[in-house]
């Protein structure tokens, strides 16, 4: 049951801080690009991949504790149901340059974010 709660509270964390920096590019960028999402697929990636390692191969974190930060916390955090909606919504919406861009960017970037917060673990956090 403790393992249940822990993952709502990270859940509702991790909620939060979407929130947070979705409404904050949003108010800077704006536009009919969906930067607020993007920005938030992006960064989950990034600390997806560092967290990722650092918890597995050099803190050896239980399953709990993974499932807090993956499930809760970036769980809550990442939007790819919303990056979903969006796309189409976009080409719906007869914009589907900014649609095609949208998903091979968010795609691309989000799997070299993933490698490069990887990576950084791997050189900042010893063995």
């Amino acid at each position: 049951m403790l393992k249940i709660v822990l993952i709502g509270v990270a859940g509702m964390a991790g909620t939060l801080g979407r929130y947070w920096v979705s409404a904050a590019a949003a108010r800077r960028y704006g536009g009919k690009f969906p930067l607020d999402t993007f920005a938030v697929n992006v960064l989950g990636c990034f600390a997806i991949g560092f967290l990722a390692h650092v918890m597995r191969e050099r803190l050896a974190a239980g399953e709990t504790a993974g499932a807090v930060v993956m499930v809760g916390l970036l769980g809550g955090f990442t939007t790819f149901s919303s990056y979903g909606l969006q796309a189409f919504t976009l080409a719906r919406e007869g914009w589907v340059t900014h649609a095609a861009a949208y998903v091979v960017a968010s795609n691309l970037l989000g799997l070299l974010m993933v490698w490069a917060g990887h990576a950084l673990a791997r050189a900042l956090v010893p063995a």
